[in-house]
């Protein structure tokens, strides 16, 4: 029998057939390329990918794990410890972002939100006092250049009002460029209030100029009317655009950290009642297998936990509170009592516009009733009937605050009345606005009668008996307002800063007390099952 050479080899290789030498079978297609000359190498892996039998066991095992150390009493006191420890870890976590949040949001109401806010309504009011006050110069600085007719003192009065509102007007526009920074529309908005500042400024320095001037004064009327003409149609109306601008800013970073807080305060509450479940189950279960009532240490890590809880929240609670004070209740206010201070100004430089300029009474007569109606709104009203009825109405409030017979800025600081002795500073600001207007009538009943000087005197005097007078005395009840409100505001923020400061660290305090006493209080049943 001849012998083939690959039999021959095989059969020197020592090795016995199995299964009456039958040689073994022939890898299957796919199966074992290696083995084979010029086979295919294996495919590698895909590194980084569990395959999902590979996941499940995983599951199977952690699940294993789990049970076997749930099957006995250390182990799932150890369970339970690991447990207690990630809840109050995570209040922690949860307190400290709650904290540093609040802190953020008062740091950018106190430093910018505010600021802004009040810079803008100090230029809207500087603005309007400027002009009143370029009017007032013109009125009683006499004919151009003679000094025939000069009112020596609203005339020095008029100049001293008139550099104090330039430099208010230049820190605010310093303040709101600042704040600014990183608001392209409020920048734009500042860098053009800038620009017709100045340019309001050069027409005003002419006008006064022609004025020193003999025979100048009609050319100095003609250039204060292109100058208040800048005021009206430019300044005027970007500052209030700033106003309202600014105060949406704050509006919305109020809404923001409110609802963040409403937010905060429920996951507090939540990982606080699951803690405080868990510490009293763990006493439970060691009162029952250990045979002892109390746990001294846990029983002081429960109370710990507890106290922690009600800081948390007191904290999240008091500053959501303090947040509406800021905002609504005190800084609402703020901005209105501003803005009627504002247009209080404007009206005042009507008065002195209508004395000013015989060819445009009709349309600064006019322009007062308008500011007037926006102070407080009569529906109907002129300026023949508007003492009478504000008369009316005003009685009709005091015998029912709730009757709303009149509209304005003043119904609407009447409206948000919060804070202890601000209702009767309002109601003093409108009577004494109610005094002011009275004194307008005057002076236009003097300029009816020919009485040019007389109304000018009243007007711009500073007697005691004097519109001017009378409307510093208005301006003053309106500042006692806002004073009110502004130091509200203020308080909210310092209590809200003060709260993290306390509640805060004591609720981080009794937090790690609870994990140290948590620890201390199951080591030695633990220890019992070494």
């Amino acid at each position: 029998m001849t012998i083939t050479a690959g039999a021959e080899r095989s059969q020197g290789a020592g090795a016995p057939a199995t299964a009456g030498n039958s040689p073994a079978p022939a890898a299957r297609h796919g199966e074992g390329p290696s083995s084979r000359p010029g086979g295919d190498p294996p495919r590698p892996g895909r590194p980084g990918r569990r395959s999902p039998i590979a996941a499940a066991q995983a599951v199977r095992l952690l699940r294993k794990a789990v049970a076997a150390r749930w099957a006995t009493v250390p182990g799932r006191l150890r369970l339970a410890r690991t447990g207690c420890l990630l809840l109050i870890a995570a209040l922690l976590i949860q307190l400290a972002v709650s904290a540093a949040g609040v802190r953020a949001t008062w740091n950018e109401i106190a430093q910018r939100d505010a600021p802004r806010t009040i810079a803008a309504t100090q230029l809207n009011l500087a603005l309007n006092d400027m002009d009143a006050q370029v009017a007032n110069i013109l009125l009683s600085s006499g004919d151009s250049g003679t000094g025939n007719g000069r009112l020596d003192t609203p005339l020095s009065h008029a100049k001293t009002n008139y550099g104090s509102a330039q430099d208010t007007i230049s820190r605010s526009l310093r303040t709101l460029a600042a704040a600014s920074e990183g608001d392209k529309a409020t920048e734009r908005t500042v860098v053009t209030l800038t620009d017709e500042f100045a340019h309001y400024q050069e027409i005003v320095g002419r006008a006064l100029e022609d004025d020193g001037h003999p025979g100048g004064k009609d050319t100095a009327r003609a250039q204060y009317h292109w100058a208040t003409s800048v005021l009206g149609e430019q300044l005027l109306p970007q500052a209030r655009a700033l106003v309202d601008a600014n105060n949406a800013v704050y509006e919305r970073a109020y809404d923001s950290a409110h609802s963040d807080l409403t937010t905060q305060l429920s996951a507090e509450a939540v990982l606080g009642v699951l803690l405080l479940g868990a510490l009293v189950l763990i006493q439970i279960r060691l009162a029952r297998d250990f045979r002892r009532v109390l746990n001294p240490a846990l029983l002081a890590a429960t109370a710990c936990a507890l106290v922690a809880t009600l800081c948390g929240g007191g904290l999240l609670t008091v500053n959501s509170g303090e947040l509406k004070t800021a905002r609504h209740d005190s800084f609402d206010s703020v901005v209105a009592l501003a803005r009627s201070q504002a247009i209080g100004y404007d009206a005042n430089a009507d008065e002195s516009r209508y004395l000013l300029d015989p060819s445009l009474r009709g349309t600064y007569e006019k322009s007062f009733l308008d500011k007037s109606q926006q102070l407080y709104g009569i529906s109907g009203a002129t300026l023949d009937t508007y003492d009478a009825r504000l008369a009316d109405t005003w009685a009709a409030y005091q015998r029912n605050p709730a009757d709303e017979r009149f509209t304005g800025e003043y119904r609407r600081e009447l409206d948000n009345l919060t804070f202890p002795g601000e209702r009767a500073a309002a109601e003093r600001t409108v009577e004494a606005y109610a005094v002011y207007e009275k004194d307008d009538r005057t002076m236009r009943s003097l300029v009816a009668q020919g009485k040019l000087r007389e109304a000018t005197e009243f007007c711009v005097g500073w007697a005691s008996d004097t519109s001017n007078a009378h409307f510093g005395a208005w301006m003053k009840a309106l500042d006692q307002v806002t004073a009110i409100n502004r130091d509200h505001h203020d308080r909210a923020i310092a209590a809200g800063r003060a709260a993290v400061g306390t509640r805060g660290v004591t609720a981080a305090v009794a937090l790690l007390l609870a994990a140290a006493l948590l620890v201390l209080g199951l080591r030695p049943r633990l220890a019992e099952f070494r």
